[in-house]
């Protein structure tokens, strides 16, 4: 079977730029897409093509007609999912291909999809399931009722039959596809600082419940890891590529695990710049992991410190605190590891607090400060406790740099201090 898997284009709207023309607000990279990178690597015997349209916008067209795909496949957070939505269109009256929409979006919001120009919706970690899926639709069988998959049902109500992530979803055996963006790498940097980056996991998913996130979905709330050895198969497989950005929602959600991993890089004779996701409680709590971690080639920690009082963290469902966040904070440039810090902007921020977040970062000394608006994804707590406040509905700018809430500032000055706060904290990025 011929199949095309495909990132969409750079889509998301932005209400600073379009209304105010502030456009200081900007992603500072471009990652690979690994999540087709990893499906790619389960469909052996498969004629398998990723076409990333991040990397190449005016590729589909071309990519429909040259390659003409038995399946297109499409992965998409919330921000791109009405572009899917127009891309399948576009699959639908071309050819006769079955269309499938994974991701985010159809994980936490799977009836967003439920349209006649898709055809099947994968919830969920996909890696197993997908497989599952073409060889179901390869030999004709029934695959309405695999586990994690529904089968659309325009003008009904999905069915789907909940998948139990475990490891065998992982499917070891089938590393990324790296071979298939190619093409593209060399537009995968972190182009302001120079760096050329690849993307691993090493661990997927979240026992975590925070209001606005989306990751526990992936997996149930399960936290599963890749074996090492896979892991350092997975780092090598990239080359010469000097950073590598393990993608777990937190790389050492599993500390045992972890330090079982920085002693396989080492062993190994790998010599890489990693950047990892942790929580503070945990740098905290294993300072000595760290400390390897460093020896292994930590260079950066990203670290989802969210807001800056206790009152604001419990009201997001965050455990943690403040005093933890500091204390991991301290550790961290006492080790000499950059600290990449994401912070979320409320609508209901006022001027008291968006001196107050300045403050912190500044005077904490966040190497990379990153801010989001804080947005109610379809499908999160947060959706449904916000239902009745948002006033924006169009997903194209549900882009974590929107609101689509009333701001309790002027809209035109909550945007300016938001944008103003973005630059300053990048101008002296670093990792």
């Amino acid at each position: 079977m011929k199949i095309l898997l495909v990132n969409p284009p750079n889509c998301g709207r932005s209400i600073p730029e379009e209304r105010y023309g502030i456009d200081s607000i900007r992603q500072i990279f471009r990652g690979e897409p690994l999540a087709l990178e990893v499906l790619a690597g389960n469909l052996e015997g498969h004629e398998v093509r990723i076409l990333d349209l991040k990397a190449e916008p005016g590729g589909f067209h071309d990519a429909l007609s040259g390659f003409a795909p038995d399946l297109v496949g499409f992965t998409a957070v919330t921000c791109e999912a009405n572009t899917v939505v127009r891309l399948a269109e576009e699959v639908k009256e071309s050819s006769g291909a079955t269309v499938v929409a994974g991701g985010i979006h159809a994980s936490c919001d799977p009836d967003f999809f439920n349209r006649s120009c898709i055809d099947y919706v994968v919830m969920g970690l996909g890696k197993a399931s997908f497989a599952e899926l073409v060889a179901a639709i390869e030999a004709d069988r029934d695959a309405g009722n695999l586990p994690g998959i529904a089968r659309t049902d325009p003008g009904g109500k999905l069915a789907f039959v909940p998948r139990e992530y475990g490891p065998a979803d992982l499917a070891e055996t089938g590393p990324p596809r790296y071979d298939l963006v190619a093409r593209y790498r060399d537009s995968y940097t972190l182009s302001s600082l120079g760096f050329r980056i690849g993307f691993v996991a090493s661990a997927f998913g979240c026992p975590y419940r925070c209001s606005f996130c989306c990751i526990s979905s992936l997996t149930g709330g399960r936290y599963l890891n890749h074996a090492v050895e896979t892991v350092i198969a997975d780092i090598r497989a990239l080359g010469d590529i000097p950073v590598i950005r393990l993608v777990d929602a937190n790389t050492f959600g599993d500390p045992r695990h972890a330090e079982r991993l920085a002693e396989g890089i080492l062993s190994a004779g790998i010599r890489k710049n990693f950047v990892v996701d942790i929580r503070s409680d945990t740098v905290v709590r294993h300072p000595d992991l760290l400390r390897r971690w460093k020896e292994a080639g930590l260079r950066s920690v990203i670290i989802g410190f969210e807001e800056i009082t206790d009152d604001a963290l419990a009201s997001l469902n965050k455990s943690g605190s403040v005093a933890v966040n500091d204390e991991a904070i301290a550790i961290l440039h006492e080790m000499g590891v950059s600290i990449v810090g994401d912070f979320i902007v409320s609508p209901d921020y006022d001027e008291e607090r968006f001196d107050a977040l300045e403050r912190y970062v500044t005077e904490r000394k966040i190497d990379l400060p990153l801010l989001a608006v804080l947005t109610p994804l379809p499908g999160r707590p947060l959706h449904s406790a916000w239902s009745d406040r948002i006033v924006l509905h169009d997903l194209d700018y549900y882009t974590l740099t929107n609101a689509v809430v009333p701001t309790r500032l002027g809209e035109k000055r909550f945007y300016e201090r938001y944008a103003g706060l973005t630059k300053a904290f990048h101008s002296n990025a670093r990792l």
